[in-house]
């Protein structure tokens, strides 16, 4: 007798697509119905697969740095949402404090925790939008194998989807191993 069994064969173009079109509504009702700047985090999660233990884990601990950070600036949180997809986790807060300085001090943890380069952590102000890096004059990410701008590697696929991928793994994995 033969069993039949489902593995995750990865996600399609359309889901993903879909998946962004649903955070941008979140983004834009929390935006309208707070009036408060909002942070929503994703992984950096490169080929098909978007949601497995590894990343899971991951967003574990990007979650965990989150609340901390929050915590730490005694920033007042209006609401905050985790949602774990096939598409890949996705989480949102709604912050009472200015957009500005709550990026800034996201990209000061993406650039310093050793998983946080593998966190996409975007702020949005219900003023002026997306708060990107280049308003706050910090340089853009850098490519996870070669030291371009990640953009433009990912743009023109310079380097093979494997090698990104296991890029991605061995960064998680001798996190999780570093103990």
């Amino acid at each position: 007798m033969t069993t039949a069994y489902s593995r995750n064969a990865g996600v399609s173009l359309e889901a993903l697509l879909a998946a962004k079109e649903n955070r941008a509504a979140r983004q834009a009702d929390w935006l309208g119905r707070y009036q408060q700047p909002v942070i929503s985090l994703t992984l950096v999660t490169p080929g098909a697969i978007k949601d497995s233990i590894r990343y899971r884990n991951t967003m574990g601990v990007a979650l965990q740095a989150c609340d901390q950070l929050l915590w730490r600036h005694r920033w007042r949180v209006l609401d905050r949402q985790v949602l774990w997809l096939p598409t890949g986790a996705e989480a949102l807060w709604c912050v009472a404090h200015p957009g500005v300085e709550i990026k800034a001090c996201c990209v000061e943890m993406e650039q310093t925790h050793p998983l946080g380069r593998l966190w996409d952590v975007d702020v949005f102000s219900p003023r002026d939008g997306q708060i990107g890096r280049h308003s706050l004059d910090i340089s853009t990410r850098r490519c996870l194998i070669c030291d371009e701008p990640a953009h433009g590697c990912a743009r023109s696929r310079r380097h093979p989807v494997e090698e990104v991928v296991a890029r991605v793994e061995k960064l998680i994995d001798d996190w999780f191993a570093r103990d």
